[in-house]
């Protein structure tokens, strides 16, 4: 039985497994989403929902304690002012997994884990179309 075993040792040693969850939290906080394999998602999940309720307490020992997950200064930054009134009024739940089949090579399992509440991207606007030849001859 494995009642209250800790995580996932998701095949690495505890230093590479702790530097690529770092990676993965501090690359999720900066774009928002990242697609990565389903155990790897529920793991760093963990992660970042501590990392966002640290932004969102504020104060100096809270930011000193995001700092040793989220090396970038600027995604620092982003948790503790933008995340920070983004979910001031969420008790909790900041990400979302959503299941994405298969990869191809392997088999593994593929998920996209992505903040909730995140703005949609504007779609470019289409170029016009330039006037038919018709209309051209026409005139």
């Amino acid at each position: 039985m494995r009642h209250r075993v800790g995580q996932r040792k998701l095949h690495r040693t505890t230093s590479h497994r702790l530097a690529m969850l770092n990676n993965m939290v501090t690359s999720l906080l900066e774009h928002q989403a990242i697609r990565t394999t389903l155990p790897k998602a529920k793991e760093a999940r963990k992660l970042a929902e501590r990392i966002i309720t640290l932004g969102k307490r504020g104060g100096l020992s809270n930011v000193r304690l995001a700092a040793r997950t989220v090396k970038d200064r600027d995604v620092l930054k982003k948790v503790f002012s933008e995340y920070k009134d983004r979910y001031a009024n969420r008790p909790g739940g900041y990400t979302r997994i959503v299941r994405l089949g298969f990869r191809r090579g392997d088999a593994a399992e593929m998920a996209l884990l992505e903040l909730v509440d995140r703005p949609e991207k504007k779609a470019a606007p289409a170029a016009e179309a330039p006037a038919s030849t018709e209309e051209t001859k026409a005139e």
